[in-house]
């Protein structure tokens, strides 16, 4: 069993299988953001909101394609001592893609919100910006404390 670990192959076949597995959710993301722009289109549809859709199907898109660029770098990784560095500059590409995700998902609450005149239900999209701030201070965090690492 050490020598299949040692070798890295079912390490390389997992990375390529699981790196694929989230190509492929993200190509399916990038269809359904064009399947909700055209459906825009349609008369009875409200094309603000289908924009908005398709920009947040976009969004996780792009996050799940950095998971699989990530996946795939992190474990085909052969040389060791580079590891550290790899995975901070992973971490920190697919924290800022989400945290970017949630503030724009956020702000796009707050001005439909206040469109509707539902002040009441503000509080959500707040709670969302506010959360995507702590992530991107955590991040901020991380890197501090592994910088010398």
């Amino acid at each position: 069993m050490s020598d299949v670990l040692r070798n890295g192959w079912l390490k390389d076949i997992s990375a390529r299988f699981f790196a694929g597995l989230f190509m492929c959710v993200s190509a399916t993301m990038i269809v359904m953001a064009g399947l909700h722009f055209y459906q825009g289109f349609a008369p009875d549809k409200d094309f603000v909101s289908a924009v908005i859709k398709a920009v947040n199907d976009l969004f996780i898109a792009l996050a799940t394609y950095e998971l699989a660029m990530g996946i795939f770098k992190e474990y085909r990784h052969n040389q060791e001592d580079d590891l550290f560095m790899s995975i901070r500059r992973t971490v920190t590409r697919f924290v800022s893609v989400v945290v970017i995700a949630l503030v724009l998902e956020g702000l796009i609450m707050i001005i439909k919100y206040s469109q509707l005149d539902l002040a009441g239900n503000l509080f959500y999209p707040v709670a969302v910006v506010v959360a995507a701030s702590l992530l991107l201070m955590s991040l901020g965090l991380f890197l501090r404390w592994s910088r010398d690492v």
